[in-house]
């Protein structure tokens, strides 16, 4: 289908990779690895068109249709969420404005007979065909389908795109180039804005397209459940396996261990030729001998050993103080924001030690909750944080409080204590920073970069609960593994909000699931939970607890909506009350003092919704290269976090004193 020969592409000096010759043929699910820096985002931009490389072709059959997921893309909000998707069908919407136009013509012309006539009909015969053998009058249930499958709600479709996150924006671009069923999807890290349940639909999504997938992703449990086929991207090579990625791990170790015997035994060889020459050089006897293994020596081509990228180390937390045997214990903690609540009767316990997840959809309530445990935010119950407790808490708006001032080592270099002093290059180097990386001023570095080196900070400040609000968005494999593996021999306390199971899988023994308002706790690692979601058809039950938390806040309203009049009925009740207990003059003044108390609540609520909306703007904002080091957003972020929680307070105050007319 697409055929690569000799690509060669440099930036510099030295070339990213040479003479990479390789055929992405139909049905091929290709895993593109290599370590950051490679060179893979730059294949998928070759292999699209985006971009020249300096030498060598790749051939592209005329009729092939290539969809292109990049990392970052330019996303437009001038639509609602179904009016975008639909654009994936514009050939579809175009064919049917030109039958519709053929039908007018056919209806409004009389001359049956005449040739021209007929060969309209014949014309649009043909064109009709082709529109039903496009699945055309299916495509609106397929984005339905599609965008529900990513995690979007049926409420969504019709909001404009512009009041979601980058995030999900990300999703709608990922829906519209599934729509579209090209015949080759070049996928850079798609499941970077996914939670665990859409990630699981688009390995069923892509297991059962036709369509040749070629794919980035740092997510090693999805490339090895997508993939059937890997391509290596290594010391300048491209190294083909026609195997998973799984296989291709143990493959590759194979292929070393060959190459260092080879190696060693053409090494053994070298040295008996040159020592053989050495002792019979001035023999005359020997001399046809001697020349002999003379011209075996010119003719020795070295063995190369492929580089192994030896980045990844053994990092440890710094000791901490034991911390009491509860860190963290909730008792009916519940959370609102305006009318809507996020979740309700949360009661959970976290043991010293444990390192459990918070798993869910996005906008469950998982960082709400971790905001809560923060003191950040607001909330009604009882949260108990434990004795002695030092909170070591990573979220990406975290990384925008760097000094801008200090070079990458100095950051870390502030930190550091002890011997680990010693390591801060290596720790660098694990995590991406490695020699004149780590030279560079924190203004200079991206959103993702100094995502990486916040986290680093936290690897090194002595703590014993850690918080982590999705650790490896910007991590490699290798940066995920030296993670994994400091957190599994930290002797503390973590909690994990995160929808990479690889990372996930033996690092915890207990799952959260956030869902329906409600939180729910499964013993076992990531795994066992999702096991049981299979078995018990987890999918299916988390609809029905949404269709019955939404008939309980129907029949049963939350004191907000029955006190700002949003439920049917509340009124009706109240008038012949106050009818029977009060004159006609006390009854018009309580009514007058209701509606105002009402009007005050919604106008709360109104500030409320404004400032969110503000506050994911900024964050789209913040994460973007560009503005990393715009103090500007910054400082409006923070004033703006610090007025909706004062509004929040207000709120509170107004819903109380609402419902304290209402009562009387």
């Amino acid at each position: 289908m697409i055929s690569v020969e000799g690509l060669k592409v440099e930036f510099g000096v030295k070339p990213l990779f040479v003479d990479a010759s390789f055929v992405i043929n139909d049905k091929d699910r290709i895993a593109l690895v290599g370590k950051n820096g490679a060179g893979k985002s730059t294949m998928l931009k070759i292999l699209c068109g985006q971009q020249k490389p300096t030498a060598g072709n790749v051939s592209v059959p005329t009729d092939c249709r290539i969809g292109y997921l990049p990392q970052v893309m330019i996303l437009q909000d001038d639509t609602t969420v179904r009016e975008e998707a639909q654009k994936a069908f514009a050939d579809i919407t175009r064919m049917k404005e030109r039958l519709d136009q053929m039908n007018q013509q056919l209806a409004e012309r009389t001359d049956y007979e005449s040739e021209s006539y007929l060969a309209l009909i014949e014309k649009y015969t043909t064109e009709h065909e082709r529109y039903m053998m496009m699945g055309a009058e299916n495509y609106e249930a397929e984005i339905e389908r599609t965008l529900t499958g990513l995690g979007f709600l049926r409420s969504d479709f019709e909001r404009p795109t512009s009041e979601f996150s980058g995030g999900w924006r990300m999703r709608i671009e990922l829906a519209k180039i599934l729509l579209q069923k090209p015949d080759v999807l070049l996928l850079d890290e798609p499941t970077n804005h996914l939670d665990i349940e859409s990630i699981q639909w688009l390995e069923q999504f892509l297991a059962q397209s036709s369509s040749a997938v070629v794919l980035v992703s740092h997510d090693r449990a999805f490339i090895n459940n997508v993939s059937n086929r890997t391509l290596e991207i290594s010391c300048g090579r491209v190294i083909d396996y026609k195997v998973k990625y799984n296989e291709y791990v143990v493959l590759r170790k194979e292929r070393r261990e060959q190459q260092l015997r080879a190696y060693e035994n053409q090494q053994k060889e070298v040295a008996d030729m040159k020592a053989f020459i050495e002792r019979f050089r001035y023999q005359a006897t020997k001399a046809v001998q001697v020349q002999q293994k003379i011209k075996q020596l010119e003719k020795v081509v070295p063995i190369e050993i492929d580089e192994v990228d030896n980045s990844a180390m053994h990092l440890k937390f710094p000791p901490c103080l034991r911390s009491g045997d509860y860190p963290v214990i909730c008792d009916e903690v519940r959370k609102d924001y305006g009318p809507h609540t996020v979740f309700d009767h949360v009661t959970l316990t976290i043991k010293r030690g444990e390192k459990v997840a918070f798993v869910g959809k996005n906008g469950e309530g998982k960082s709400t909750l971790v905001k809560c445990i923060m003191g950040e935010i607001p909330f009604t119950g009882e949260l108990k944080i434990g004795h002695n407790i030092q909170i070591g808490y990573f979220a990406q708006n975290q990384a925008q409080l760097l000094d801008e001032s200090l070079t990458v080592f100095q950051t870390i270099d502030n930190v550091a204590k002890g011997e680990i002093r010693l390591k801060i290059n290596d720790i660098l180097g694990a995590f991406m920073f490695g020699g004149e990386e780590s030279d560079k001023k924190v203004k200079v570095l991206s959103g993702g970069e100094r995502s990486r080196l916040a986290m680093i900070r936290l690897l090194l400040e002595p703590v014993n609960l850690l918080i982590l609000d999705e650790p490896t968005n910007h991590l490699d494999m290798p940066s995920k593994d030296v993670l994994k593996e400091a957190i599994k021999a930290f002797d503390g306390t973590a909690i994990i909000v995160s929808h990479d199971r690889e990372f996930l899988d033996g690092l915890v023994t207990k799952v959260y699931e956030f869902g329906g308002g409600r939180v729910r706790e499964h013993l076992g690692g990531i795994y066992d939970f999702l096991r049981t979601k299979k078995i018990t058809e987890l999918n299916e039950l988390g609809k029905a607890d949404k269709s019955l938390h939404g008939a309980k806040s129907e029949s049963a309203p939350s004191k907000v909506q029955a006190c700002s009049g949003q439920t049917s009925g509340s009124q009706p009740d109240l008038q012949p009350h106050l009818a029977k207990t009060m004159s006609y003059a006390e009854h018009k003044e309580q009514q007058k003092r209701i509606k105002r108390a009402e009007k005050a609540v919604k106008e709360s609520e109104a500030k409320i919704e404004r400032m969110e909306a503000r506050l994911k703007e900024l964050d789209d904002l913040l994460m973007k290269p560009e503005n990393a080091s715009d103090m500007e957003l910054v400082t409006e972020y923070t004033t703006t976090r610090q007025a909706l929680d004062e509004e929040m307070g207000r709120w509170e105050k107004l819903s109380e004193e609402m419902e304290s007319i209402t009562s009387n």
